[in-house]
């Protein structure tokens, strides 16, 4: 049997365009969430809740492939957001808040994931307690790949919400959304590769 990927189950969702804007339809999906606050490069919380979420998923992974079915575990995933959207342009990213998540295939539920927090648990992982399952509804969506910095993705941003949106009839109906394609840990920051989705509503 060949192994689940979410990346090509979804290949519309993983795969968009560095040039251009694609809008694209993003069904019910089912993810491991952490919520948290701070700057993603030095808060405590945000290193533990990527600690916690891909020691359960790998957990929950193995524990699929056991019984028979084997998957890719999917590409970490962010939504972001701040009481002040200035906060995002002026870089102040103490005051973010973020929900980092995990995709999960559909047949993975809330027993499988209370298996896989006892084995994370079993290993003193941290942030275990913040964890839950949570069915994510984004619907009618734009989104572009985005290469380079995470911190260079602010003019890509300003083309989205102030061109193409407006001039597409589009408007917020969501926070917005990154999917991580590269480890930042092992990819130089020039050639890291970031889906970066905005869930919109038509005027």
């Amino acid at each position: 049997m060949d192994k689940y990927d979410v990346r090509k189950q979804f290949k519309e969702l993983y795969a968009p365009r560095t040039r251009d804007f694609d809008v694209v339809t993003v069904p019910p999906l089912k993810y491991l969430m952490l919520d948290g606050q701070g700057n993603p490069g030095t808060a405590p919380a945000y290193a533990e809740a990527l600690e916690a979420l891909f020691s359960v998923s790998y957990a929950v992974k193995f524990a699929s492939k056991h019984a028979g079915r084997d998957y890719a575990v999917a590409p970490l995933e962010g939504l972001w957001t701040a009481d002040d959207p200035v906060a995002f342009t002026r870089g102040d990213k103490d005051s973010w808040k973020w929900t980092m998540m995990i995709l999960q295939p559909d047949w993975i539920g809330f027993a499988e994931v209370q298996d896989g927090i006892a084995k994370a648990a079993a290993k003193k992982v941290p942030g275990l307690d913040l964890l839950r399952l949570e069915v994510l509804d984004e619907g009618l969506s734009v989104q572009i790949l985005h290469i380079g910095s995470y911190d260079d993705e602010g003019p890509t941003l300003h083309r989205l919400h102030s061109e193409f949106m407006p001039a597409n009839g589009l408007a917020f109906a969501g926070q917005h959304h990154e999917i991580y394609l590269s480890d930042a840990r092992r990819v130089a920051p020039e050639k890291l590769k970031t889906i970066l989705r905005q869930p919109v509503r038509r005027l």
